[in-house]
């Protein structure tokens, strides 16, 4: 599990606005909220780079890894 308010690494000011508010896995308020995460069917898309977000980074890599979408 990873917690709400879990921080990760962003580098950039880039997100998505998407057309489906299903496809919202994730979301990220910094100035403003945003949406950091998406999800569809079998694909599942950060706009923060997970590897260089320590544990909690890892955590969800190791979850991608077991997930079947």
């Amino acid at each position: 599990d990873i917690a709400d308010g879990a921080r990760f690494y962003f580098v950039h000011s880039y997100y998505v606005e998407p057309v489906s508010p299903e496809a919202i896995a994730g979301s990220t308020v910094y100035g403003m909220p945003f949406t950091s995460a998406v999800a569809r069917a079998n694909i599942f898309a950060v706009q923060f780079h997970p590897e260089k977000s320590a544990q909690t980074g890892l955590r969800l890599l190791a979850n991608f890894m077991e997930w079947k979408p």
